[in-house]
């Protein structure tokens, strides 16, 4: 049942059954019931009836909200499922074929630094999957317990400022910035170069901004793949959550990111 059909009947059936009970009063029993004895019995009909009424329609609605919110998770399952797709073929299955170049071309020592590659990237997934985002309540726990181990995965040093009202974000909110988080991470490791990194969140009900800069070798704005540095999913996700999405090179070097949302009154 649409909710066109629920907004309908809402109006119409209502109407007909009380007004047709009036109708039928007023034609067929003026003469064996008193003015007050109908008064009395439209009251007692209008509450059952609304009382009914109101139970079937939330009922449907309850439904209706159950196989929604199922949808959104098999949404957010297959999002992951493409986000895991993506970061495979991106990350081993290039490795994998230059491996296979190399070997062909008798090339040890490069086919030798692209296994090393290969193990970096399964490691790296491996570390995603096993961040759950339901360990606990807090944006502010998990984002600083996921960059703890990713600093010492890497070897990276991290300062981290990253505070954040509880109820400054909806659930979907809180997943898509963890993952964008985790994005720039992972390509800081893979392509930066960097022995520092730096993160920080500034957040209001009136505004937030997450800020990530690393002193690695810097990205080539010019030549930016979205596609290579996973660029497009971190735009796509910021897009999700109503933020702008920026990235540049820092003022003292390296790569920043930067992420703003201006809160609707």
């Amino acid at each position: 049942m649409s909710y066109r059909l629920i907004q309908m009947l809402t109006v119409v059936l209502p109407t007909i059954l009380i007004g047709g009970f009036e109708f039928f009063r007023h034609g067929f029993l003026l003469g064996h019931l008193s003015m007050e004895t109908g008064n009395v019995l439209i009251t007692i009909l209008t509450f059952i009836l609304s009382l009914l009424f109101s139970s079937w329609i939330f009922h449907i609605i309850r439904i209706k909200n159950d196989q929604l919110a199922e949808e959104q998770a098999k949404r957010a399952v297959y999002e992951e499922r493409e986000r895991l797709a993506r970061e495979l073929h991106d990350g081993i299955a290039q490795s994998l074929f230059f491996l296979n170049v190399k070997l062909k071309q008798g090339d040890l020592a490069a086919a030798s630094s692209a296994v090393s590659t290969i193990d970096h990237h399964v490691r790296q997934a491996i570390f995603n999957l096993r961040s759950a985002p339901e360990e606990d309540g807090s944006l502010n726990f998990r984002v600083t317990k996921w960059i703890s181990e990713w600093s010492s995965f890497t070897g990276i040093d991290v300062e981290i400022d990253f505070e954040s009202q509880n109820d400054l974000f909806t659930v979907k909110e809180e997943v898509q910035i963890f993952a964008i988080i985790q994005e720039a991470f992972a390509n800081i490791r893979k392509h930066s170069g960097s022995t520092q990194v730096q993160i920080d969140f500034k957040g209001t009900q009136e505004q937030w901004q997450l800020r990530i800069w690393d002193n690695g070798r810097g990205i080539d704005i010019n030549s930016l793949s979205d596609r290579k540095y996973g660029i497009s999913m971190m735009r796509e996700r910021a897009r999700q959550v109503n933020a702008e999405f920026q990235i540049h090179k820092g003022e003292l070097g390296g790569t920043e990111i930067i992420l703003t949302k201006e809160m609707q009154q």
